[in-house]
């Protein structure tokens, strides 16, 4: 199912120089140079030969789609490898730069990879034996581009693309160490950018500010989606709570995507937002009541949103105004998301307010897995199963309680590790918390807590206990508690629960 099934017939960025060729496309935030659509163009035009070396004649589409890896940096080099990738006719698959080589090595190998595209100009591979091909693209941007302009338009070779073929492949975040390749489509990428834009709107002049990992869709949704809208985008290799706060400023960004301990991080420095800014798109995590309290105080217009790698993306994104108003929702589903709450047990729907597993379906969704039985497993007939247990109330509001794996049995009772969390956010002495279960061989498993406390010192566990049994039941109170000045995160900024289990271990 696609907004519109004949569209795109070509990568993303040939449709969009086509409309508006004039309009800024990229600007690296550090030293501000700018590219227009038809700068960018012509840069990812010349690269294509690069791609075709490697395998053969132009590609036309079908099963047979070569896979190019590319490293994924926060920088315009990326930008130009990922169009020149679809372009060319081949799946992009963006890999994390920050990775072991050998761990790299090994995901390029069991994906098929036959070519991976340097743009940080000599990374980890260069360490390494790989079979494979590999091009730097860094350098792809310099020049003048008057004269790339000329040589782009002396031959053209645009691939055919349909909207149902994989011209994306993610892999999720893996809390557990269980990441899993996903398969994205240009109909998944448009019908995402359309329903995001219905959310948070679209002006000529707003410019996205991009400072996440391009190997996850927090960071790569802007680069498609700034394309698809044909605005710019304004890159920052990497997120500084110091630095990036006046980049923001100096380069009239309108928008920005974060993550809870990013934004937190710029509001411990006293960060006032500049004028031009209209929304910050806030995901990967949930976000306290107490952030998102200062945020209403200082005046960060925040969107609350809750999606995943499966969907391109947003599921459901919260107004300011609705956040504010309600700090446990996430508001309603986008205009693209079709949403259910089932019985994690029978698969049959529930009541509104009830607690059960969220299920999407529509145009957003990804046609699956690279591993087929993870697909046939995850696809049921109401859509695809999230692993995200939440509840709706008769608004149409969501309320995201954790994951279903994450829920704790104890002793016969079941514990949803999120309702223990906002009970410790309520307490003065905690600044954050994570909650998991522990094995017990008397009661199955423990509650078990990691709390990052508001002082120096330690708080007194035994005081945090005895507030928080005001607050839960007796099963819910956590029989472990530990300290720490951080949670540990994963490179998408959702707590890491095996890293919690083995501090809390220690």
């Amino acid at each position: 199912m696609g907004l519109t099934p004949d569209w795109p017939t070509r990568d993303l960025l040939s449709h969009r120089v086509a409309t508006t060729p004039e309009a800024t496309a990229l600007v690296d935030a550090t030293d501000g140079t700018a590219w227009t659509y038809a700068d960018l163009d012509a840069v990812v035009n010349d690269l294509v030969p690069t791609l075709r070396s490697a395998h053969g004649s132009p590609v036309t589409g079908g099963e047979a789609r070569p896979r190019v890896g590319i490293g994924a940096t926060t920088t315009p080099a990326f930008v130009a490898a990922l169009h020149a990738t679809w372009r060319f006719g081949a799946t992009a698959i963006p890999l994390s730069v920050s990775q072991p080589a050998e761990t790299l090595r090994t995901r390029l190998d069991r994906l098929d990879v036959g070519l991976y595209l340097d743009t940080a100009d000599g990374d980890q591979l260069s360490a390494i034996d790989w079979h494979g091909r590999k091009a730097t693209v860094d350098s792809a941007l310099d020049g003048d581009p008057d004269h790339e302009r000329e040589r782009s338009a002396q031959a053209r070779a645009d691939a055919t693309w349909g909207p149902d073929e994989t011209a994306l492949i993610l892999f999720t975040s893996g809390t557990t160490g269980r990441a899993k390749g996903v398969g994205l489509t240009p109909g998944n990428l448009v019908a995402s950018a359309a329903a995001s834009a219905f959310r948070l709107g679209v002006s000529q002049a707003d410019r996205w500010y991009g400072c996440l990992p391009t190997n996850h869709m927090g960071g790569l949704a802007p680069i498609v989606r700034s394309t698809l809208y044909g605005t710019g985008v304004v890159l920052e290799s990497g997120f500084d709570a110091n630095r990036t706060p006046a980049l923001m400023a100096e380069h009239d960004a309108t928008g920005i995507s974060l993550v809870p301990t990013m934004l937190r991080r710029l509001l411990d420095r006293d960060w006032q937002p500049h004028e031009a800014l209209r929304f910050v798109l806030l995901g990967g995590a949930p976000a306290s009541p107490e952030l998102l309290e200062t945020c209403q105080t200082v005046g960060v217009p925040v969107y609350p949103t809750y999606g995943t790698t499966e969907t391109a993306s947003q599921i459901a994104t919260a107004t300011p105004d609705e956040a504010f108003a309600n700090p446990e929702t996430v508001g309603s589903p986008l205009v693209t998301a079709s949403v259910t709450i089932v019985d994690a047990a029978t698969g049959e729907p529930v009541e509104a307010g009830t607690v059960g597993e969220l299920v999407v379906d529509g145009p957003i969704v990804t046609p699956g897995y690279l591993d087929e039985t993870a697909t046939e497993g995850a696809m049921g007939p109401h859509g695809l199963h999230t692993g995200d247990l939440a509840k709706r109330n008769t608004a149409g509001k969501l309320h995201i309680l954790g994951r279903l794996d994450d829920a704790i049995q104890t002793g016969g009772e079941t514990v949803h590790p999120t309702q223990v969390i906002e009970a410790l956010r309520e307490l003065p002495d905690v600044a954050d918390a994570a909650v998991v279960g522990v094995s017990d061989p008397e009661w199955g498993e423990r509650v078990a807590a990691l709390v990052v406390p508001t002082e120096e010192s330690a708080p007194d566990t035994d005081a945090l206990r005895a507030s928080l049994r005001e607050r839960l039941a007796p099963h819910a109170v956590p029989k472990v508690l530990g300290t720490a000045d951080q949670l540990p995160r994963t490179a998408s900024g959702t707590v890491d629960r095996d890293a919690v289990r083995e501090r809390l271990r220690e």
